[in-house]
């Protein structure tokens, strides 16, 4: 009977050994699949860029410190090789491109450019896109991040090598839309 039940233990603390690291591997290729996603949104939006420069470029040709503000931001966004600096860096692009949205309301004839609405809208779309990718990555990153630190899953974790993932979070640039707007009449 004592055979039996440690032959018992040992078929359930594998199973669970299994489980776990079965688990883990599939926490950690959907974080690498929500990041492909945010990759391709922000390659889609890295395309847009250069063709609404030159739409603005064409009716405001004196603001070449704003269009190469955005060529600079945008090549260290893509340049980006971990987590936290592509967060950085695109916070830095999507504060240029304000930048390149108010030039544009200088001037009402660019505003009523078919072109440039067309490009306006496409690049608002893929914000949104990149906005949802983003909040899909950090929901995996939350969950694999929990299964690493949390007891028994940490000693699979540990034992190899799963480690936390980085949050791909908003930064300083974007600390004021987070911010209550004040409102005075």
């Amino acid at each position: 009977m004592i055979p039996l039940i440690i032959l018992a233990i040992i078929v359930i603390v594998a199973l669970w050994f299994a489980v776990s690291y079965n688990g883990f591997i599939s926490l950690i290729n959907r974080t690498k699949e929500a990041w492909a996603d945010i990759d391709v949104q922000l390659k889609r939006r890295y395309d847009l860029i250069p063709n609404l420069v030159n739409t603005v470029k064409g009716y405001a040709a004196h603001e070449s410190g704003t269009f190469e503000k955005i060529t600079q931001a945008r090549a260290a966004a893509m340049g980006a090789q971990n987590i936290d600096d592509k967060a950085k860096a695109e916070n830095a692009l999507s504060g240029t491109l304000k930048s390149l949205f108010a030039v544009a309301e200088a001037y009402p004839e660019l505003k009523a450019n078919t072109n440039f609405l067309s490009l306006q809208g496409e690049l608002s779309d893929t914000e949104n896109k990149i906005q949802a990718a983003r909040r899909f990555y950090n929901g995996n990153v939350r969950d694999l991040n929990t299964k690493v630190q949390s007891f028994p899953s940490n000693i699979i974790a540990n034992a190899f090598h799963f480690d936390k993932m980085a949050f791909f979070e908003l930064g300083d640039a974007d600390a004021a839309a987070r911010e209550a707007v004040e409102v005075k009449f």
